[in-house]
């Protein structure tokens, strides 16, 4: 058994990692992204499907936006159509996906009433007339006239963005502030919101909120029934439409027997019963889809509106007014649609309130998946390592087997949603460690990848890579790496001062330390070119901070340079100065060259790029320069900008940038000394060259010998006696590369 230790230290590690989740002790985003994944699939393979007749979407769609014009449509068209609906059509109950924030100026009283006062002040017949229509061109009072006494639900929305608005009126609390003062329920809360017109409020039946909660992956699967402003709570749309369909009926939390945290469902009770609504800890309802997209009779808004709908259509139906037209972007990302009518969302709550099949996801659920993990994943730990690879799999495909059908057996027998992903990836990732423990190719990967890339990457790249050695190939592909170039200036005057010895030296010394700051910071050192060096970051091992690890390094080259300094001076030596140019973009990596001699190397414009950014380098007496898409993809180094270039061969312009250090390292001198420099490159630019040049002489006196201030002084001059031409963009145009 003692041969057997490490493997099972392993995998109880594993499963430790994913009963830690189960229990919420931490989470990981992986397994919560593989649970969405499986709930969605689950979801979708159970859908009864069909089309649910009791629930009609009226559709203010394209066809209606065309024949009666563009949203918002005049409240007096809207009171005409909830009148057809309720009156002509007989429906059960009206609830607006839509929000009426704004009065009604569409009718023209306002105009009327501004030339009543204005010009026809003293007309005493313009404003008789005047006082008959009011009341009929006052669009709001007719719409409020016609939802009073007629089951109608408006709709509004919650809001949590910074510095959120309140707009319009909310309808009265479901809950006053006291209602739950003695239990922690966890409900959502909100800090702003977007109501209705108050007299619109105060006419309707009812009102409700149309927000679900977005996920993490940005698809919406729940609803919060009940949410919180200001302590008071008030109820979703869908559950606003059940209570008024059942006679106003009454909503009565129900909390855990042991006082635990949350509430365990709604009862909605009303004379016919009580109907049982289980809910999350946010009070939250899992949206029960029961098809994709139009699982619900849909009739355009127009064709209501003109009679010509059929009457048993609509009679006695719950109906919901909101709209599919792509402009009016009413639409969500959900488990059964990229693109899914937000209006049809609430109609599957609705049906499923009714039906009694929303799917529960109770407190308990997660020691259900804890006790899977304990029994199922144990088992695993415990008999892979004694197994042979054969019944190795068979036991792991078995156990996988039983775990899924019980879930299903869950889900579809008792409604419960138990999370699924942990206990699937341990099964998985535990056969894939007894397996690879099996077989142990690790020493066999890195045999392979050194004589791959053993030449070109360093050795410490090479081990990372033997970890999964079927991901990398010299064969040539296109990626967004960044690439790197520095040179050392003035070498061919240093060069003529030293022997071959010396000078020799002086490189192995100069290219070792370089070379030794690049592999710190996981680069592919490309090639020497004489005093030049070439690397480039992000292949063959992906790396997601290439841009940030670049222009680290040259920060980093830039001090080991000075790191040199003590030793060239006992040496003799000159000290070096070195520009490097660094730039982001598409680029093609591979193995390229001739039958003769071959190299993994990059090429592209991108990388061009970067050559011309260190060769600009001396013109601005700088010592580092990168490229705009870099600047872009660092977001924790300080840069100064330096100026807008058109670089030799390159049509548009490019932002070239200074990084001066990470932000945790930059002193308030340098940001005070940054903002100087930004205001001088603003007054530069709009050709106030006085302005700008005493900015450039402050600048200068803070850094004495500055050659970026000194180069734009030198500029200035320069355009004092040849001013640029009109339309000039304060763009640099270098003709040489």
């Amino acid at each position: 058994m003692k041969r057997f230790a490490i493997r099972f230290a392993l995998g109880a590690l594993l499963a430790l990692v994913f009963l830690g989740h189960a229990a919420q002790w931490w989470r990981i985003p992986f397994v919560n992204f593989v649970d969405a994944y499986l709930y969605d699939a689950r979801l979708r393979l159970s859908m009864p499907g069909g089309v649910d007749e009791r629930i009609v979407i009226v559709d203010l769609d394209e066809k209606s936006l065309a024949e009666v014009g563009r949203w918002p449509w005049g409240r007096d068209k809207v009171a005409t159509l909830v009148r057809e609906l309720t009156d002509r059509y007989k429906v059960a109950v009206v609830g607006f996906d839509v929000v009426f924030a704004e009065p009604d100026e569409s009718s023209g009283l306002g105009v009327l009433e501004e030339i009543g006062r204005k010009q026809l002040r003293d007309d005493r017949g313009y404003h008789a007339a005047l006082s008959g229509l009011r009341q009929n061109l006052d669009y709001d009072r007719v719409l409020a006239e016609t939802l009073r006494g007629r089951p109608v639900v408006l709709g509004f929305y919650f809001s949590n963005v910074q510095d959120a608005r309140q707009s319009g009126a909310l309808p009265v609390p479901l809950f006053a502030a006291d209602a739950f003062q003695n239990r922690q329920v966890g409900i959502t809360r909100w800090n702003g919101y977007g109501g209705n017109l108050p007299k619109l409020q105060q006419a309707a039946a009812g009102a409700g909120h149309f927000n679900p909660i977005v996920d993490f992956d940005g698809i919406s699967r729940r609803v919060p029934l009940l949410v919180e402003y200001q302590g008071r709570y008030y109820e979703s749309l869908s559950l606003a439409m059940l209570r008024l369909m059942l006679g106003n009926a009454a909503l009565r939390p129900v909390f855990p027997p042991d006082g635990a945290q949350g509430i365990e469902w709604l009862e909605v009770v009303s004379s016919k019963g009580a109907l049982r609504i289980p809910v999350d800890d946010n009070a939250a309802a899992l949206i029960p889809y029961r098809g994709w997209e139009r699982s619900f009779p849909y009739v355009s808004a127009v064709d209501v509106l003109r009679g010509k709908v059929p009457v048993e259509r609509l009679a006695g139906r719950a109906v919901l007014i909101g709209t599919t037209a792509p402009g009016l972007m009413d639409l969500r990302s959900t488990p059964v649609g990229a693109t899914y009518p937000g209006v049809e969302i609430h109609a599957n709550l609705l049906a499923g309130m009714l039906d009694g099949t929303i799917k529960e996801k109770p407190g308990f659920v997660l020691g259900v998946e804890a006790l899977q993990i304990i029994l199922l994943g144990g088992a695993l730990v415990l008999l892979l390592p004694l197994l042979p690879p054969l019944r190795a799999s068979v036991l792991a495909g078995a156990i996988l087997l039983s775990g899924v059908l019980i879930n299903l057996a869950l889900w579809r027998y008792a409604n419960l949603v138990v999370p699924l992903a942990s206990f699937l990836l341990l099964t998985l990732l535990l056969y894939a460690l007894d397996a690879a423990w099996g077989y142990f190719v690790e020493s066999r990967s890195k045999r392979q990848l050194t004589g791959l890339f053993g030449q070109y990457v360093p050795p410490e790249l090479v081990d990372e890579m033997a970890r999964d050695p079927e991901n990398y190939s010299m064969e040539g592909k296109n990626e967004e790496l960044t690439v790197l170039f520095s040179d050392v200036r003035g070498f061919t005057t240093i060069s003529e001062t030293l022997s071959p010895k010396e000078l020799t030296r002086l490189m192995n010394a100069y290219l070792g330390a370089m070379t030794g700051v690049i592999r710190k910071r996981r680069g592919t050192l490309d090639k020497y070119i004489g005093d030049a060096i070439m690397a480039f970051w992000g292949a063959p091992v992906a790396d997601a901070e290439h841009a940030r690890q670049a222009v680290l390094t040259a920060l980093e080259m830039q001090q080991a340079v000075r790191g040199l300094d003590e030793s060239f001076r006992k040496n003799g030596w000159p000290l070096l100065q070195i520009g490097i140019g660094i730039n982001t973009g598409m680029m093609t990596v591979g193995d390229m060259g001739s039958t003769i001699r071959q190299a993994y190397t990059v090429m592209g414009d991108a990388v061009n790029t970067a050559s011309r950014l260190e060769g600009l380098t001396k013109r601005y007496g700088v010592g580092i320069l990168v490229g705009e898409d870099t600047r872009v993809a660092v977001k924790d180094v300080v840069f100064r900008e330096i100026d807008r270039v058109r670089p030799k061969g390159k049509d548009e312009p490019v932002g070239i940038y200074e990084p001066l250090g990470l932000q945790s390292e930059i002193d308030d001198d340098t940001q005070g000394e940054l903002k100087l420099w930004q205001q001088a490159l603003r007054l530069y630019r709009a050709r106030d060259w006085d302005a700008a040049e005493l900015q450039l002489y402050n600048l200068l006196q803070r850094a004495p010998g500055c050659g970026l201030y000194q180069a734009y002084m030198e500029r200035i001059a320069h355009y004092r006696a040849n001013p640029p031409e009109e339309g000039w963009d304060g763009v640099t145009n270098f003709e040489t590369k």
